[in-house]
Protein backbone atom coordinates (compact mmCIF):
# COMPACT_ATOMS: atom_id res chain seq x y z
CA UNK A 1 0.00 0.00 0.00
CA UNK A 2 1.31 3.49 -0.80
CA UNK A 3 1.78 6.51 1.30
CA UNK A 4 -1.23 8.28 -0.56
CA UNK A 5 -3.30 5.65 -0.39
CA UNK A 6 -3.12 5.17 3.79
CA UNK A 7 -3.53 8.75 3.71
CA UNK A 8 -7.08 8.28 1.65
CA UNK A 9 -7.94 5.31 4.19
CA UNK A 10 -7.22 7.34 6.95
CA UNK A 11 -9.11 10.68 5.75
CA UNK A 12 -12.28 8.45 4.75
CA UNK A 13 -11.77 6.63 8.51
CA UNK A 14 -11.87 10.57 10.08
CA UNK A 15 -14.74 11.85 7.90
CA UNK A 16 -16.70 8.94 8.83
CA UNK A 17 -16.09 9.62 12.47
CA UNK A 18 -16.19 13.02 12.77
CA UNK A 19 -18.81 15.15 11.44
CA UNK A 20 -16.96 18.75 11.35
CA UNK A 21 -13.66 17.34 10.13
CA UNK A 22 -16.21 15.90 6.69
CA UNK A 23 -18.11 19.13 6.84
CA UNK A 24 -14.71 21.03 6.24
CA UNK A 25 -12.96 18.30 4.02
CA UNK A 26 -15.74 19.19 1.68
CA UNK A 27 -15.29 22.77 1.92
CA UNK A 28 -11.81 22.98 2.20
CA UNK A 29 -9.96 20.24 1.49
CA UNK A 30 -6.46 20.94 1.97
CA UNK A 31 -7.26 22.86 5.02
CA UNK A 32 -9.00 20.16 6.65
CA UNK A 33 -6.01 17.53 5.43
CA UNK A 34 -3.30 19.96 6.89
CA UNK A 35 -5.20 20.35 10.34
CA UNK A 36 -6.07 16.83 10.47
CA UNK A 37 -3.26 14.96 9.22
CA UNK A 38 0.10 17.81 8.78
CA UNK A 39 0.05 17.14 4.90
CA UNK A 40 0.43 20.19 3.24
CA UNK A 41 -1.02 19.54 -0.29
CA UNK A 42 0.66 21.96 -2.91
CA UNK A 43 -0.91 25.03 -4.53
CA UNK A 44 -0.67 23.29 -8.37
CA UNK A 45 -2.54 19.67 -7.14
CA UNK A 46 -6.52 20.65 -6.83
CA UNK A 47 -8.73 18.52 -4.22
CA UNK A 48 -12.19 17.80 -5.01
CA UNK A 49 -13.89 15.83 -1.94
CA UNK A 50 -17.69 14.32 -2.73
CA UNK A 51 -19.90 11.91 -0.74
CA UNK A 52 -21.25 9.20 -2.47
CA UNK A 53 -25.08 8.14 -1.02
CA UNK A 54 -27.33 5.49 -1.75
CA UNK A 55 -28.34 6.51 -5.24
CA UNK A 56 -25.28 8.79 -6.38
CA UNK A 57 -22.09 6.57 -6.96
CA UNK A 58 -18.88 7.88 -7.87
CA UNK A 59 -15.92 6.45 -10.42
CA UNK A 60 -12.92 8.01 -10.45
CA UNK A 61 -10.73 7.71 -13.37
CA UNK A 62 -7.00 7.48 -12.10
CA UNK A 63 -4.57 9.37 -14.17
CA UNK A 64 -2.80 7.06 -17.25
CA UNK A 65 0.67 6.64 -15.90
CA UNK A 66 1.69 6.68 -19.64
CA UNK A 67 0.41 10.08 -19.54
CA UNK A 68 2.90 11.26 -16.63
CA UNK A 69 5.67 13.01 -17.75
CA UNK A 70 8.77 13.36 -15.49
CA UNK A 71 8.11 16.93 -14.68
CA UNK A 72 4.59 16.12 -12.82
CA UNK A 73 7.43 13.95 -10.23
CA UNK A 74 7.02 16.59 -8.37
CA UNK A 75 3.47 16.77 -8.03
CA UNK A 76 3.66 13.07 -7.59
CA UNK A 77 5.56 12.95 -4.60
CA UNK A 78 3.68 15.21 -2.13
CA UNK A 79 1.12 12.04 -2.15
CA UNK A 80 3.74 9.46 -1.91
Amino acid sequence: MTVKQTLQEQIVQKAWEDAEFKKQLIADPKTAVKEAFGVDVPDSIEVEVVEETASKYYLVLPQNPSDIRSEDDSQLSAWQ
